[in-house]
């Protein structure tokens, strides 16, 4: 989320506090397409120029957008980076190379078994607090929490799917959540459905908001103990994206982007059924696999009639769009049954794309809200009103209605690609809910809508001011919105991508007024994470970057942690003997430092947003990925190092540093070249390493070039490149460097090896002793999957990768276990050691950040 008046802004580690050798004796989805690229040449033919990365990212907040831009454009960076990292060279992976890692690693040997891992973020996460006076709290938002991305009741009780923390439920309103799903697989959940004849629940992994941070599932999980134990439910549905489960004549329906296919619904056994998958796609496209957005079963109909819509959100080519449309069947939804309608009135066949649909409890009328894949926005909210998906359908409103009805979102719809959903009121078939950036709700089946649930409050509100003593204002939704349900006591639920909200049926009509669900919800979505310590002696405070919802800290004696800075957050430095000193990054190396814990804020970037040099021959940084790397020296936390196109320095002036205007402390040490950016760095006094990729492609597989890695550094006074025959063509996504040591070096490695994906080598984690001139692989045993982090420290090197936290000796480094118990399932994605080297600090893509302490010998 972006903020409207936001600017664009060690001590040397110990080795002595070593994992105890006891613990060493102790251990005797295929993901979605890469879709960027495709957006940037559209957005050039349509409008110009591409969408400069640098530009700032409040552009959805103005009139006149042209395609994907502002936010959605930031959600496209993301998730084609995540991508990158988990599937270079290549552009997809089968979900059988998840499933097998998962299943290595839980086969691995563990020590410290009798240490559990620990929630470090183990109270709410509130984003209203007006003493950080950059932080969003006049947005509205209270207590947030990851992407939900999906819904669904039984009675009065609640079951969430989520973007990366797996399946959560609720018997009480939402007051507490228990999680369900932490071992599986996937925790990247696309729908959960309750079975309304057996009441069993059902959950298909794999996150189809066709965003490719939404990772590819493992199948569809059933359970029918409420969530205590789960079944694969049947066989043959792998790699594959789900965006809604339905049960219609005994039969469970699962659009995915692979086809619609069914199942029975009384048992997990057996096959799964394809019934509709019409586009042939001869060239084999990624675009073209029959993306199915939404299947709704005709009330009354007993399972006999069915619609489902091929809706692939366009931003490709036109021949991607052949196949779209709406579909049903008359005939128990079998294959071969199934056709094309011919939509009429003012919905017409070139403007369907994504498509969510809903019928009245009366099937007397059919909703749908449709994104037009030819602008990749909003076509409008329609209705058939006589439920028949031929038509004829009538538009009940577009992106300037419901602008007029009280949006905030600078682009109404410009998000339908990737949030929208469509909901009617079980109880009254007049009452829907449609969720796009903002919420919307109509009492009288769309002739008039009212914006319920702002993307934020403004100025356009008279309850709003940037007084805090002046602002009035009620809760609404923290935005983008992806699921609603309405439980049996009235209560409705909206899942948006800063978690779960809720209203009683008494709030009908009311603006503002939900109540925020989110206490109980561990699923933030962390990039990076560090702790230095509180000098009253507290404790230590933990600093944290998120998807969508900035910068978190938590103070020990706070009652919650809180957003001192909002907008997309993710690496920190964190000064360990004082942590109120910290470094935090926005998109694209867009750097902020504060003294004072975060209530006050210095842009720092070397960025050509922030800094604008004068002296010819002087750059400034244009190509940072949008999660671009820094970090502290490991001999000395005021000397930092930074890297997009350019290695930066700030030459050890540590939290004096300033950049602006013409003069700036950071310097270019190292020029990676054009079309080259880092995506890893480490450094040790003079001596300096950065992992790249490129070329031209944004470092994105599939484009007009190859995919490319390397390693460079100064290591003997120049800079240079590695060249080591075994270091494998994929993303080095992590270095770390000995302390003692500055020849030392390990380097981490993403994606799968050349066993799933042509061209990936072998190989996750290397080590050099020779500055990088040569490298040992030291994978070992280590399973087969992505390493995300690195670490030399407390006597061990250290790994986190897409399935947990794995620790070996230096002296025995191929042989890898898991270290502890307890860690959910979710990509890990930094590491970092206490000031006192009393734990080591996990922070997870879905299931927020954890720490495990390190066990003292006894007395």
């Amino acid at each position: 989320m972006s903020s409207p008046h936001r600017k664009r802004r060690r001590r040397r580690l110990v080795m002595a506090a070593a994992l105890p050798a006891l613990l060493v004796a102790a251990t005797v989805t295929a993901y979605g397409p890469d879709l960027d690229r495709f957006f940037d040449h559209d957005r050039a033919a349509a409008c110009g120029a591409p969408h400069d990365p640098d530009a700032d990212r409040d552009a959805d907040a103005k009139p006149g957008n042209c395609g994907p831009s502002g936010e959605s454009a930031d959600i496209l960076a993301a998730s084609a980076q995540f991508n990158a990292t988990r599937t270079a060279p290549g552009t997809n992976v089968s979900s059988q190379a998840v499933v097998a890692a998962a299943a290595d690693t839980a086969a691995m040997p563990v020590a410290g078994a009798g240490t559990a891992w620990a929630q470090k973020n183990d109270r709410p996460y509130q984003s209203q607090n007006s003493a950080y006076a950059q932080g969003p709290w006049w947005a509205g938002h209270d207590v947030v929490s990851g992407r939900a991305t999906s819904l669904a009741a039984d009675g009065t009780t609640v079951y969430l799917g989520t973007a990366g923390g797996g399946v959560w439920k609720t018997a009480d309103q939402g007051q507490t959540w228990t999680p369900l799903f932490d071992n599986q697989p996937s925790l990247a959940i696309g729908a959960v459905a309750v079975n309304p004849a057996d009441h069993s629940v059902w959950v298909g992994t794999g996150e189809g908001n066709s965003n490719s941070d939404g990772i590819s599932g493992t199948g569809v999980y059933r359970s029918t103990d409420g969530g205590q134990t789960w079944a694969q439910a049947g066989t043959g549905l792998t790699n594959t994206l789900v965006t809604h489960i339905e049960f219609a004549g005994g039969k469970v329906y699962v659009a995915t982007n692979q086809g619609l296919v069914r199942h029975d619904a009384t048992t997990a056994d057996g096959a799964w059924e394809t019934v509709l998958k019409p586009d042939p796609n001869p060239g084999n496209s990624p675009y073209r696999t029959s993306w199915i957005t939404d299947v709704r079963v005709q009330p009354g109909s007993n399972g006999q009639s069915l619609v489902a819509v091929l809706g692939w959100r366009g931003g490709t080519t036109a021949d991607d769009l052949a196949y779209n449309g709406v579909y049903y069947s008359t005939a128990n939804g079998d294959s071969g049954t199934w056709n094309k309608a011919a939509v009429s009135g003012d919905l017409t066949q070139s403007q369907i794309g994504r498509t969510s649909l809903a019928f009245a409890s009366d099937a007397s009328k059919l909703y749908a809200v449709v994104e037009d894949p030819t602008s990749v926005q909003l076509a409008g909210v329609y209705a058939s009103n006589n439920g028949d998906p031929n038509g004829p359908w009538t538009r009940l409103a577009d992106a300037t209605a419901l602008k007029n009805a009280g949006a905030t979102a600078g682009t109404v719809g410009g998000q339908a690609w990737y949030d929208e959903y469509v909901a009617v009121d079980p109880a009254d078939d007049t009452h829907l809910y449609v969720g796009l950036e903002d919420l919307y709700e109509t009492s009288d089946s769309g002739a008039t809508w009212t914006a319920i649930g702002p993307y934020w409050w403004n100025n356009t509100y008279s309850c709003f001011s940037y007084d805090p003593n002046q602002y009035s204002c009620p809760n609404t939704t923290h935005p983008d919105h992806h699921a609603a349900v309405v439980a049996s006591d009235g209560t409705a639920y909206f899942g948006s991508d800063g978690g779960v909200y809720s209203r009683a049926a008494a709030t009908r009509g009311q603006v503002g007024g939900f109540t925020s669900l989110n206490s109980g919800l561990r699923t933030l979505q962390y990039y990076g994470g560090q702790t230095g310590k509180d000098t009253t002696g507290a404790g230590d405070i933990f600093w944290g970057g998120l998807q969508d919802n900035g910068y978190s800290v938590s103070n020990p004696s706070d009652p919650a942690m809180y957003e001192p800075k909002g907008g997309d957050g993710f690496g920190v430095i964190v000064a360990p003997q004082d942590g109120r000193y910290a470094v935090a990054e926005y998109t694209n190396l867009a750097l902020a430092k504060t003294l004072d814990g975060g209530h006050s804020w210095y842009n720092i970037s070397p960025n050509c947003t922030n800094f604008k040099p004068t002296s010819t021959g002087t750059p400034c940084e244009k190509d940072g990925r949008f999660v671009a790397p820094f970090g502290a020296d490991v001999a000395n936390v005021q000397h930092w190092v930074a890297g997009g196109r350019y290695v930066w320095d700030n030459q050890g002036k540590g939290w004096s540093t300033a950049c602006s205007g013409a003069t700036c402390d950071w310097q270019p040490v190292f020029d990676l070249g054009a079309g080259n950016a880092t995506t890893a760095v480490a450094a040790n006094g003079q001596t300096l390493y950065a992992g790249w990729c490129g070329t031209g492609n944004g470092c994105n597989p599939g484009g007009g070039s190859p995919f490319v890695s390397g390693i460079a550094t100064n290591y003997g006074g120049g800079w240079h490149q590695v060249k080591a025959p075994n270091l494998p063509n994929r993303v080095v996504t992590a270095l770390s460097v000995d302390p003692a040591d500055a020849s030392h070096v390990i380097a981490g490695y993403g994606s799968y090896s050349r066993h799933w994906i042509d061209g990936a080598g072998v190989g996750h984690v290397f080590e050099s002793h020779d500055a990088g001139a040569t490298w040992t692989d030291i994978s070992g045993n280590l399973p087969d999957a992505p390493v995300n982090a690195v670490k030399i420290g407390l006597g061990s090197l250290i790994v986190g990768t897409d399935n947990g936290v794995l620790a070996a000796s230096p002296s025995t480094p191929n042989s890898w276990y898991r270290l502890g118990t307890g860690l959910p399932n979710a990509p890990v994605s930094d590491l970092a050691i206490a000031p006192d080297s009393s734990y080591l600090l996990v922070s997870t893509h879905g299931r927020g950040a954890w720490t495990w302490a390190l066990p003292q010998p006894a007395a």
